[in-house]
């Protein structure tokens, strides 16, 4: 262990601990911009810089090493003198035009700024100038040069943990900027859309594209019929940005709120989280009882930045992706085909709206492939953060709402359509609904409850009616991209994947609110799911009533050809970049 002293308080840390650590450790907040634990360690904001005794130069907390006896002041004249500066030098290189962008409020700048008492910059305001072309309106991801502090957290996110290298530095000096790489525009690069460059960028230099005026709009013709749909995530993330208790930021009371907006129907993407097990299971169980997975293992589809992902990077494996749509798209096609129909009017009088933890989702809906002669399946997806914002704007308060309940048919689900929400809930809930159609008999709930937690890539082996059934759970492309590179080495073999784009899965999604430390929520979200499964008096898919009924009314049965019409697809139909 080592000693020291920080602001006249005795600390002891562990060998190699950083200045910032040892601070922490004591309860003591030094501010930063750019640090992120095992990612971004590169002191690139001189935010968090510290006086230590006996040194001549200020000294950055976040990646300089304590030493036994040092003495570290965080707020002396000269540690207060030197962030102010620093922080300036930082707002005159920003856009602040703080009114009009979508993190004010939720701004780690502003809120540094704020707590220095900055009220004026007393440098020269230089904005980047001569950038190449203008940025794309019409992709889901949006930069905001502008805006940009070069902190480095996209690049290194993107890179480290994603594993997909889409940003990178452009230019020397003072026109120093964050750009995609290799010069390229990003709707022609392999930007999987997981959205955590959005996440982990402490301004609003990276965004979503803004949705809710279309929504607003929607909502407003009289001539539509307005149906919502929300994730599993969401309900476990919407309350954090109104300070609600997790257990009264229920599904009951978005749908409150979903309904004061305007929309017609609110439903559950949980009932198509359930139909897509029927589907996507028995799929699996018919390639594997077949024989067609003994070189290559099923991946599942329902994460639309894992199958960017794929086809981008290993495009000769797009034929292993599960043909079951996602979710979300099988809820717009039933949507559009047996809830249509049960109400008597044209597809094309409904609007569908999906809330999502994501940000590819956007750019799934807008697919060729999800789309029939009455149009798209979802037309529009929103991100968690975007329903937040439209909360907001109707000056609604969730805390004072009622509790109501979701609309029938498609707003009932089993606890395995909600833990769709985190890493390793996919493989659980269809193991599930497996061991039932192979032995005829529930299996205990939690019998798959190891695929819930470890590493971001864990792998083990179930018997179920006598086979071994080798599962393999990833979150992060990063990991994602570990796997395939051992399954292309040959040196392992699965034959059931289930790969989520975002760390943690959706319940870290790149359109999930953001704060500080992103990675330390999603562990909450994650149990807060598992938590609503467990008290669900129904925890396996095929036993959701409303699913039972769609297949006795409309579809038959699993697998059939109306099914394969209205919940498949061909994920080879299209190619990377298809907007």
């Amino acid at each position: 262990m080592v000693s020291l002293r920080i602001d006249n308080r005795s600390v002891q840390v562990p060998e190699g601990a950083t200045i910032l650590e040892a601070a922490q450790s004591a309860g003591i907040h030094i501010p930063h911009l750019c640090y992120l634990k095992g990612v971004n360690e590169i002191a690139a904001c001189r935010v968090c810089c510290v006086e230590v005794e006996g040194e001549r130069a200020m000294v950055t907390a976040c990646n300089s090493p304590v030493r036994e006896g040092m003495v570290v002041h965080t707020n002396s004249p000269k540690a207060r003198r030197t962030r102010r500066i620093n922080v300036e030098l930082i707002l005159s290189q920003h856009d602040c035009k703080c009114a009009t962008c979508v993190r004010s409020g939720n701004c780690q700048l502003q809120a540094i700024a704020n707590d220095l008492g900055i009220l004026s910059v007393p440098y020269e305001t230089q904005l980047p100038k001569g950038l190449r072309g203008a940025w794309t309106t019409t992709f889901p991801l949006y930069h905001d040069y502008n805006k940009c502090i070069k902190c480095m957290r996209c690049i290194q996110v993107c890179d480290k943990v994603q594993s997909l290298n889409i940003w990178d530095v452009a230019g020397t000096g003072g026109r120093t900027t964050v750009d995609v790489s290799n010069n390229r525009v990003i709707k022609d690069s392999d930007c999987a859309l997981c959205g955590q460059c959005i996440t982990h960028c402490p301004v609003g230099g990276l965004r979503e594209r803004d949705d809710t005026q279309k929504a607003f709009s929607a909502l407003a013709d009289p001539d539509r019929i307005t149906v919502v749909q929300v994730a599993p995530a969401v309900r476990a993330a919407w309350g954090e940005y109104f300070g609600l208790k997790r257990e009264d930021a229920t599904m009951e009371r978005m749908a409150a709120c979903l309904r004061r907006l305007g929309f017609d129907y609110v439903f559950d993407t949980n009932f198509s989280a359930d139909l897509t097990i029927m589907e996507e299971g028995n799929e699996f169980l018919h390639r594997f009882k077949s024989g067609g997975l003994t070189r290559w293992p099923m991946f599942t589809s329902c994460c639309p930045g894992w199958v960017r992902f794929l086809k981008g990077q290993y495009p000769e494996l797009t034929g292993q992706l599960s043909t079951a749509k996602s979710p979300q798209q099988m809820f717009g096609s039933v949507t559009k085909s047996w809830f249509a129909q049960k109400l008597g009017v044209e597809p094309e009088k409904i609007f569908c709206v999906s809330v999502m933890p994501c940000v590819a989702k956007k750019a799934e809906c807008e697919l060729p492939t999800m789309a029939a002669e009455h149009g798209p399946d979802v037309d529009l997806a929103l991100t968690t953060r975007e329903l937040v914002r439209m909360i907001r704007a109707d000056k609604l308060e969730p805390a004072s709402m009622p509790e109501e309940p979701l609309d029938d048919p498609m707003g009932t689900h089993t606890g395995a359509g909600v833990i769709f929400g985190a890493t390793g809930g996919v493989m659980e809930a269809a193991l599930r609904t497996a061991a039932y159609v192979l032995t005829g008999e529930n299996p205990d709930p939690d019998a798959f409850a190891d695929v819930r937690t470890g590493p971001d890539l864990r792998e083990v082996t179930y018997e179920i009616a006598g086979i071994p059934v080798r599962c393999a759970v990833v979150s992060g492309l990063g990991s994602a991209r570990e796997l395939v590179e051992q399954l292309k080495a040959g040196k392992a073999h699965y034959d059931f994947v289930e790969v989520m784009a975002c760390p943690g899965g959706c319940v870290g999604g790149g359109g999930q609110p953001i704060s500080v430390e992103d990675e330390e929520r999603y562990g909450v979200r994650g149990e807060r799911l598992y938590a609503l499964d467990k008290a669900n008096p129904m925890r396996f898919s095929h036993e959701n009533p409303a699913v039972q009924t769609l297949y006795d009314e409309f579809l038959g049965a699993p697998l059939s050809e109306k099914a394969e019409h209205l919940l498949h697809t061909d994920h080879r139909a299209w190619s990377m970049p298809d907007q």
